[in-house]
């Protein structure tokens, strides 16, 4: 009896020390390893000239449409003008020659009368051949006149719509001298100042959303069943003595392995096959660009 109270004890202490050690993840170490990142958006200039205008500061928050700034459109606006008055020269041309047209077709006109009644006079017996055949010729003089007229207008006509074109241009190229916020987020990085001079694609700002941060961590093979995408999953960063926590989304696993990052663990842990996995997090002001972090898959 006394030997079989003292074999309870046992294999009831066992337990318990077996519960402790099976909790979480087994060693008392998380799931995951990495550092939050940001979608940055590197924000060039479109046109070429001197940057007139530019409110943007780093730190700044801004709004996607926001307007801040514009590259002088002064050149190009000297170029639209001279532009329309270019048409405008073009198109008095094109009213003269539109003009020859239209007497030309009036004349037709009449002709194709003369010749309705010449046929209905020889139906009576009251008109002659000659008559028809003289009215025919006309009408072919006239239709040939016409189309000469035409083909002198062709180049005016497709000067014109040159011109209409390089109107489209000047137009775009007058509106992508704004600088047009894209995304809401915020300015980390400025690269130039009001009245430097500016080139197409140098680089303005640099901006990011960090409303939400997304914490890169790479897992190993084994544990690749235990997460899956949508998943919640604890986020904890250094809070001075503690860890403070947060909660996460796996929003995206990557489908091939790779070698462990350099500035992850050990050197025999860098040579592991492992597979990236992001994590997306509310910020709350706290999180940065950068800052190392741990994922737990599950805590107790």
């Amino acid at each position: 009896m006394k030997q079989s109270k003292r074999y309870n004890y046992i294999l009831g202490l066992g337990i318990i020390v077996f519960s402790l050690f099976s909790c979480g993840n087994g060693n008392g170490k998380a799931d995951g390893y990495g550092n939050f990142e940001a979608t940055e958006i590197t924000i060039s200039a479109e046109n070429n000239g001197k940057l007139i205008q530019f409110d943007v500061d780093e730190g700044d928050v801004l709004k996607k449409g926001q307007f801040i700034g514009h590259i002088d459109s002064i050149p190009l606006a000297l170029k639209r003008e001279q532009l329309e008055v270019s048409k405008a020269v073009i198109n008095s041309k094109s009213k003269g020659v539109l003009s020859q047209i239209a007497v030309l077709n009036s004349k037709l006109k009449t002709a194709n009368i003369n010749k309705t009644r010449i046929e209905n006079l020889i139906r009576d017996n009251a008109g002659t051949q000659k008559q028809l055949d003289d009215v025919n010729g006309e009408i072919d003089v006239i239709k040939n006149q016409i189309r000469s007229v035409e083909i002198q207008n062709a180049p005016v006509i497709n000067e014109l719509k040159s011109i209409d074109v390089q109107l489209k241009q000047v137009d775009d190229q007058i509106q992508k001298s704004k600088i047009i916020n894209p995304i809401n987020g915020t300015v980390l990085t400025k690269y130039a100042e009001p009245n430097e001079i500016t080139a197409f694609g140098k680089p303005l700002y640099k901006i990011a959303d960090l409303n939400t941060m997304q914490l890169r961590v790479y897992i190993s093979e084994t544990q690749l069943p235990n997460i899956k995408i949508g998943q919640e999953v604890t986020v904890k960063i250094d809070d001075g003595e503690s860890m403070k926590s947060y909660p996460g989304t796996v929003s995206w696993i990557a489908s091939d392995a790779e070698f462990t990052p350099k500035i992850i663990q050990t050197k025999e842990e860098r040579v592991a096959l492992v597979y990236a996995v992001k994590i997306d997090v509310k910020n709350d002001g706290s999180l940065k660009i950068g800052m190392p972090a741990e994922m737990w898959i599950s805590e107790e």
